[in-house]
């Protein structure tokens, strides 16, 4: 007997999905023409938030702290301003020839969202919504463009090499090398390899160069838009190798995902970006719990956590990472094993005897399938009260075993905040440390929801799934991190017996150890349950969301792959900026110095013995400090604020003003 998700009674599914966003009378008839025209909306309408923890906080009345990056009209849209439709398409294109691939680049630019363009129209509407009392302003809608090129792509349109030096265990190395090159890594081995893909494991002579995201309230409106991207994509000689669709899903499971879990909840802060909250301002007003992460976790350029350099090529400055995977769900089948193994721990004595499966599924995901956090109501759902964010006060400092939310459960392995501890008796690991491992997520549904009773096209055999899409900064130290060693590590956290196991909802086959407290109260009781896949990709693509002034460049067949050395960015001992033919180091001794292509030095600071660190200040000014923070070796070049630091591939150390060059070193 196969069985379907049904919401625990007495709670129903409420909460935010897809935001639907509906469109404006006077912008009725706009949208892309057949020369793709911008994106238009009625003046101040907004994305939409959505209902419930996913939706904005009221505004306070006294002066909000400056949000500068909601004013970026150079980044794309949906990486901090989420497109947050109801409809997506996302369309994988290659190109046939790399003059008429400019040609329909420089064609298709006008129409791609920037972040400026979203953040404001998700503000009206979130504005609108709460004069409606909280229903949505059903006259607003707007359709977003966004762009993502893989390395092939990149190659094609610049006529060169993106990455001057792709260094092992770098993301230039992970992206160079592409999804289907890493799915031993990443886990995607058996029914989930390449081999079995739909999109991303294509011969080199039909690889993806672009993936186009089209999004939109309407699915009338995206329809036209895919209809007209498609003969302009078919005018220039771009094949369409793949299309996906995405959508809400309707009714109940509105904001859920196809399990029946609310979905996308805990979504990270963005410093400058997100209102931080006066009472504390390392978290987001209206989001207890949800911390402020430095803006360069998902954009390259701003300052990350640890102020660690990217060592990435100018042209990813105002750009990220993108992953899109295709993850098919056995719905009935994954739901089939949940009740078989709460029969085991009943039997056991480790689950009560009157549980459903929902009992058993909440403590898998980690939430209710209304979202709240298994560990803060674990007899049954409770919602949260109005305006408290879901996960306020959500931690797992003092839930070392897993009593409260299992060590295995999907959103405790997806994201481990306070208290993971990675060696056993040493300290819990930096909650900064923590923050530089989060992803920006932009999932949505493909795909009908499994109803047998409604029919064949709702039964076992229809296709359905997630569409995820996730921003970063850092391929490796982000997304792959943690696949590879959370998501599908069996000893994440390490040092348990029996193991953990892996994420009994995205990972592979595991055994995992549901543990209990012991009948005296003083250790864990452990029953080991397996758990099989029912989660498979069938798709996997890494992009690189460019900025709008690089992607003009591209269009003109230019790229600059100088490695960028960032304002904000601390270079320490050991750090090693790679050029191919030249590198600059900050070596042991605190010398910062430029090598050549075999290693020999070329120029150096002389601060052998003093230095510390380096920086590029806020005024244009490379500085060798001490351990007190004071400056032993300076560029001299002060008084340019937004002066940029770049090392050539031609082995040129550079600082530029604007095209003026401020200051100059060689490794030639």
């Amino acid at each position: 007997m196969v069985l379907a998700p049904s919401p625990p009674p007495g709670c129903p599914h409420t909460g935010p999905a897809r935001r639907t966003v509906v469109q404006a009378a006077a912008l009725a008839a706009a949208g892309l023409t057949a020369g793709l025209a911008p994106t238009a909306w009625a003046a101040e309408a907004p994305a939409r938030p959505a209902a419930g923890p996913d939706a904005e906080p009221a505004r306070r009345d006294t002066a909000p702290a400056p949000l500068p990056l909601r004013t970026d009209r150079e980044s794309q849209g949906d990486i901090l301003a989420g497109f947050r439709k109801d409809h997506a398409c996302f369309l994988f294109l290659h190109f046939g020839d790399a003059v008429k691939a400019r040609s329909w680049l420089t064609r298709l630019l006008p129409s791609i969202s920037t972040t400026e363009e979203v953040a404001r129209f998700n503000r009206a509407f979130s504005r609108a919504r709460r004069l409606r009392g909280g229903i949505d302003p059903e006259s607003m809608a707007t359709l977003w463009t966004g762009i993502g090129l893989t390395h092939p792509g990149l190659r094609l349109l610049s006529g060169k090499e993106p990455f001057p030096a792709a260094p092992a265990g770098s993301s230039a190395e992970a992206f160079t090398q592409g999804s289907a090159a890493r799915a031993q890594l990443l886990g995607d081995t058996g029914t989930s390899a390449p081999q079995s893909w739909l999109f991303g494991a294509e011969e080199p002579a039909r690889a993806v160069h672009v993936v186009l995201t089209l999004a939109a309230d309407q699915p009338e409106r995206l329809a036209t838009a895919v209809a007209e991207h498609r003969a302009a994509a078919a005018a220039d000689g771009v094949t369409v190798l793949f299309r996906q669709d995405g959508a809400t899903l309707p009714g109940e499971l509105r904001g859920h995902e196809h399990f029946g879990f609310l979905d996308c909840i805990s979504q990270p802060g963005v410093r400058g970006f997100d209102e931080p909250d006066p009472a504390d301002a390392s978290g987001v007003l209206g989001k207890p719990g949800t911390r402020l992460i430095p803006a360069g976790e998902f954009v390259v350029g701003p300052e990350r956590v640890n102020k660690r350099p990217t060592g990435l090529p100018a042209w990813a400055t105002g750009g990220a990472f993108q992953v899109v995977r295709r993850l098919a769900q056995d719905v009935p089948g994954w739901w089939t094993q949940v009740a078989l193994r709460l029969s085991d721990l009943q039997r056991a004595g480790a689950a009560p005897a009157d549980a459903g499966r929902e009992w058993l599924g909440a403590r898998l995901m980690g939430r209710w399938p209304g979202g709240m956090p298994v560990s803060l109501c674990p007899a049954a759902e409770q919602l949260p009260a109005p305006g408290k964010h879901p996960d306020a006060g959500l931690d797992y400092g003092q839930d070392p075993q897993g009593w409260g939310m299992p060590l295995f459960a999907h959103i405790r392995k997806g994201n481990p905040r306070g208290g993971l501890v990675l060696t056993p008796g040493r300290p819990p690991v930096a909650q900064a440390e923590l923050d530089a491992r989060r992803l920006m997520r932009r999932g949505i549904p493909y795909g009908p929801v499994y109803k047998p009773e409604l029919g064949e096209e709702h039964g076992p055999q229809a296709e359905r799934g997630l569409v995820f899409v996730c921003h970063q900064s850092d391929l490796v130290g982000q997304f792959e991190l943690v696949m590879r060693k959370w998501v599908n590590d069996p000893d994440f956290p390490a040092g348990r017996n029996p193991r953990a196991g892996c994420d009994p909802v995205l990972g592979p086959d595991s055994a995992i150890a549901f543990e209990t407290p012991s009948a005296d109260g003083t250790g864990s009781r452990a029953n080991t349950l397996h758990f099989g896949r029912f989660v498979r990709t069938e798709g996997s693509v890494y992009a690189f969301s460019p900025s709008l002034p690089v992607l003009r460049a591209l269009a003109k067949g230019q790229l600059d792959a100088s490695i960028e050395f960032h304002t904000g960015s601390v270079l320490r001992p050991g750090d090693v900026l790679d050029a191919g033919k030249a590198r600059l180091t900050l070596d042991a001794s605190g010398d910062l110095a430029l090598l050549d292509a075999g290693g020999a030095r070329t120029w150096r600071t002389y601060t052998g013995g003093v230095g510390r660190d380096a920086v590029l200040t806020q005024d244009g000014e490379l500085l060798v400090r001490d351990a007190d923070g004071g400056t032993v070796w300076s560029s001299g070049t002060g008084g340019h604020p937004g002066a940029r630091l770049l090392l050539r591939p031609s082995g040129e150390l550079v600082i530029l003003a604007g095209t003026r060059v401020l200051w100059k070193a060689s490794a030639s």
